[in-house]
């Protein structure tokens, strides 16, 4: 019998969720509380992925990276505590707990690739919500045309392009703090799209990514090229997500605004 991943990641997104959310209500000082945090979850994905998919890799932002992910077939790639800053902070909901499954020959826009994402969820704790690519969001409709784009962007490195961006189309900016966070807002309707440059890594796009694509939106990176997950080196330092209807004018305005250009 095959595995069931998708709903595998789910499951382990939530419950790590609530451990962190009865964390969180024990209060503390909050540079203990996100250590705990990272820390909790951390080792609960790990035991439990270790556990139940024993013979896969796994690679955490919070645990030691192993070279040998790099020659296997499954690897999953989960951030524990995803906007560790807001999870401190008392009242906010922008942080999020990331699953996601790497899979060696899986399909990726219908060609055989060295590997795809098949498998995600991005759960959201003090939202009380879970995404996942076990019933990925519906597409929100179209915005009306004149309005402008709501982009979600970090709230402490917003890209340094995003001045020259609004001189390419109308954008409205929306800080937030966890990337999981984020792609949720376009996921959802709160928002248009999600822009990030500036740093990041495989844990932090994989999961909300794997529900993107399978949610129907778009994901890449800022000059258009495929996310690619598993490479040596786990920095992935870009990303825009966004319905596909607004990919290639995105795109392009990103382009014209000089990100894909050394800064």
């Amino acid at each position: 019998m095959p595995f069931d991943d998708d709903h595998l990641a789910a499951e382990l997104a939530e419950q790590a969720g609530k451990l962190l959310l009865d964390l969180r209500a024990e209060g503390g000082e909050p540079g203990d509380l996100r250590k705990a945090g990272d820390r909790l979850s951390h080792e609960f994905l790990a035991a439990e992925l270790a556990a139940r998919r024993p013979g896969d890799a796994v690679l955490s932002e919070e645990g030691k990276d192993d070279p040998a992910r790099l020659a296997a077939d499954r690897v999953w790639i989960v951030d524990p505590l995803d906007g560790t800053r807001e999870f401190g902070e008392p009242g906010r909901t922008d942080w999020a707990v990331h699953v996601a499954l790497w899979e060696r020959g899986a399909l990726t826009a219908g060609a055989l690739n060295t590997g795809a994402l098949t498998a995600g969820a991005v759960a959201l704790p003090a939202q009380g919500q879970v995404l996942a690519t076990t019933a990925p969001p519906v597409a929100p409709p179209a915005r009306e045309a004149g309005q402008p784009l709501r982009v979600v962007v970090s709230r402490t490195r917003p890209p340094a392009f995003l001045d020259r961006l609004g001189e390419e189309m109308s954008v409205t900016l929306v800080p937030l703090g966890s990337a999981g966070a984020k792609a949720a807002a376009v996921m959802l309707g709160e928002a248009d799209a999600y822009i990030h440059a500036g740093g990041q890594y495989e844990w932090d796009s994989a999961a909300p990514a794997a529900v993107a694509l399978a949610a129907g939106f778009h994901a890449s990176r800022l000059d258009g090229a495929a996310l690619r997950y598993n490479q040596p080196d786990p920095v992935l330092p870009d990303i825009l997500i966004c319905p596909v209807v607004l990919a290639e004018s995105l795109l392009e305005a990103i382009g014209a605004a000089g990100a894909t250009r050394p800064q």
